[in-house]
Order: C-alpha cells, then structure tokens, then sequence
C-alpha cells in the first residue's frame, strides 16, 4: 500500500470515528468538515479530484457517504438513505 492509500485509509478512519463522537450539541450523527481540515487529516496542502474520490470510496467501505460540497465535506451514515422515498418511471415522467 502506497503512502497515498494510507493517508486516504488513515482520513477516512479519522472521519469515520468522528461521526460517533458527541460535539456540536449533539450525541453523535452527520456532521460537515471544512476542506482545510480534510486536507490536513490526509496530509496534503492540495486536495484533488481523485483524492476526493477516493476518499469518498473509503467512507463507503466503511458505511458512509462523503459529499464535497466545495469548501467542505459532509458525513452521513449511507443507512440515512434506505428509507427514502424512491422515484419510478411513472413519477418521473
């Protein structure tokens, strides 16, 4: 494994454990990270489009959905998603 791969593993470890630490008043759940942050948990002063990517692979290994939203991240369990309401041919049409 490449230094690249550990610090991508090593970030989304960090994010991971994150999301079940209590801060921001509330016990645990989804939360938003600013980029700065992300950049120095991965070790990088430049955060690309293939480090994003592959750091939102990461999460979603390890049960999580990371969404760039520019100048930060937000972390939410995948789980959040299963029971949401699901769009078929005729709703779309």
């Amino acid at each position: 494994m490449t230094d690249t791969h550990l610090s991508i593993a090593a970030a989304a470890d960090r994010l991971a454990a994150l999301y079940e630490k209590p801060f921001g008043g509330k016990p645990k759940g989804r939360y938003r990270v600013p980029e700065k942050i992300v950049r120095e948990l991965m070790g990088r002063r430049r955060i690309y489009e293939d480090d994003v990517r592959a750091l939102a692979r990461a999460m979603i290994e390890r049960g999580f959905v990371l969404i760039d939203m520019d100048s930060f991240f937000v972390v939410m369990s995948a789980n959040a998603f299963v029971n949401y309401r699901r769009a078929n041919e005729e709703a779309v049409a």
